[in-house]
C-alpha cells in the first residue's frame, strides 16, 4: 500500500513539473481556442443598391415636397409718434433745434416672415392670413434661390388662409393628399422657415384630429401634431410619409414662444376648398341658415330627455332667416345635417359653412322628445359687421 502511494505521489509531481515546463517554455501549447463574438451588422451597400432608402428615412418625401415650400418675407410701415411733438411750440426748443416739420409722425418699417406652399404651377401660393394680413410689401423666396414679389389674391380670416400670386410659370406645385384618410399615429413632416434660419424639416406623428374650441379661428377643424412647429413655420407644409400635403401649419400651443410638441395645421381638404374659391372669385362663400347654437351638456341632455349628450342646442333663430322660414325654433336640438351627425356647435358651424347657398339641406332635429326632418333653403353667410372706430 505504501508503495502505491509513493508511485502516485511521484506521478503527480512529474505531471506538475511537466506542466510547469510547458507553461514557461511552450505556453502556446496550452492555449485553448478563443470563442468568437457574433455581431449583427448590416451588409455594406454596393453602388447598385445605393438608391435604396431605409424604411426609417423620409428623405424621399422631404425631397419631393421641399421645392414646393417657400419663405415669405413681409414688410409694413407703421407710424410712430414724433417724440418732439410736445415741444414744437416751446421757444427754447426752437432756439436750439429750429422749426420742426409739422407731420407729428414718423414712418418706421416693420418686418416679419413666414412660409407658404406652392399649389399651382402658374404661381399660386397658399399661406396663413396672419402672415400677410397687414403687409404692404410681400417677397417670396423660392427653394431655387429666386426672390419674387407677390400680391394677395384673396384672404379668408375665418380659416386663417390666404392665397398669393407671383409672376412665374412652371413652379413645383405640391401634391394634395386626401386628409380624410389621415389617422392618428400617422407619420408627418413639417416644412417651413422657423425663426428665419432657413428651410427646415421636422418629423412627428398625427397626435389628434378634429381639434376645435381653441379660440384661434371661426372655423376650426385642426390636425394636431408633435412635429416641431416654431415661429416662421406658419403657412408651411405638413406632409405625409409620401411627400403629399395633408395640412397647412397654422398655430402652436406654447408658453415660451417655442415648440412644446403641440402644433395645429389646417387640413388640406379645407385649404383646397378655400384656395379654389379665392382663386376663382377672390373670396369665400359659405352656407348660412341663421341660427345660434350651444353645446349639449349632460345637464341639458337630461333636461331635454335625450339618450346622450349629442347634437347642438338651438339657442336662437334670426328672424326671416332660412331657418326661421323653414320652421326651426329656439329650443330645438339639431342632430344631423344632410345625414352627417352634429357632434357639437363647432362641428355644426363647419357643416353649415360647407353647404352651398340656394341648395336644399335636410336638418334632423329633436323637438319635444320627437325627432323630425326639416328641409331648409341655404342662404349666403353675411360678412361680419365692421366695428366703428
Amino acid at each position: 500500500m505504501k508503495r502505491v502511494w509513493l508511485i502516485f505521489a511521484q506521478s503527480v509531481t512529474a505531471c506538475l513539473g511537466l506542466l510547469f515546463v510547458l507553461r514557461v517554455f511552450y505556453p502556446h501549447l496550452l492555449e485553448t481556442e478563443k470563442q468568437s463574438i457574433v455581431i449583427n451588422q448590416v451588409e455594406p451597400s454596393s453602388a447598385s443598391d445605393s438608391k435604396i432608402i431605409s424604411k426609417t428615412s423620409f428623405s424621399v418625401a422631404a425631397k419631393k415636397a421641399m421645392p414646393s415650400v417657400v419663405n415669405i418675407f413681409t414688410s409694413s410701415k407703421v407710424t410712430a409718434p414724433n417724440p418732439n411733438e410736445q415741444f414744437k411750440d416751446d421757444p427754447l426748443f426752437k432756439h436750439f433745434f429750429g422749426e420742426q416739420p409739422d407731420n407729428g409722425e414718423e414712418d418706421q418699417p416693420e418686418n416679419s416672415l413666414g412660409s407658404g406652399v406652392i399649389v399651382s404651377a402658374q404661381g399660386l401660393i397658399l399661406t396663413n392670413d396672419h402672415v400677410v394680413a397687414s403687409a404692404d410689401e410681400i417677397e417670396v423666396a423660392l427653394a431655387d434661390g429666386r426672390k419674387l414679389s407677390a400680391k394677395v389674391v384673396g384672404t379668408d380670416p375665418d380659416t386663417d388662409l390666404a392665397v398669393l400670386k407671383v409672376d412665374a410659370q412652371n413652379l413645383p406645385a405640391i401634391t394634395f393628399a386626401v386628409s380624410d384618410k389621415l389617422n392618428v399615429g400617422d407619420v408627418v413632416l413639417a416644412i417651413g422657415n422657423p425663426f428665419g434660419v432657413g428651410q427646415t424639416v421636422t418629423q412627428g406623428i398625427v397626435s389628434a384630429l378634429g381639434r376645435n374650441h381653441l379660440g384661434i379661428n371661426t372655423y376650426e377643424n385642426f390636425i394636431q401634431t408633435d412635429a416641431s412647429i416654431n415661429p416662421g413655420n406658419s403657412g408651411g407644409a405638413l406632409i405625409d410619409a409620401e411627400g403629399n400635403l395633408v395640412g397647412v401649419n397654422s398655430a402652436i400651443y406654447s408658453r415660451n414662444g417655442g415648440s412644446m410638441g403641440i402644433g395645429f395645421a389646417i387640413p388640406a381638404n379645407i385649404a383646397k376648398q378655400v384656395m379654389e374659391q379665392i382663386a376663382v372669385s377672390g373670396s369665400v362663400t359659405r352656407g348660412w341658415v341663421g341660427i345660434e347654437a350651444q353645446d349639449i351638456t349632460p345637464e341639458l341632455a337630461e333636461s331635454f330627455k335625450l339618450s346622450q349628450a349629442r347634437g347642438s342646442l338651438i339657442a336662437g333663430v334670426l328672424r326671416n332667416s332660412p331657418a326661421d322660414l323653414a320652421g326651426i325654433k329656439a329650443g330645438d336640438v339639431l342632430l344631423a345635417i344632410n345625414d352627417k351627425e352634429v357632434v357639437d356647435s363647432s362641428n355644426m358651424l363647419n357643416l353649415i359653412a360647407a353647404l352651398k347657398p340656394n341648395d336644399k339641406a335636410m336638418l334632423k332635429i329633436s323637438r319635444a322628445e320627437k325627432e323630425m326632418k326639416i328641409n331648409v333653403t341655404v342662404g349666403k353667410r353675411p360678412k361680419p359687421a365692421v366695428a366703428q372706430k
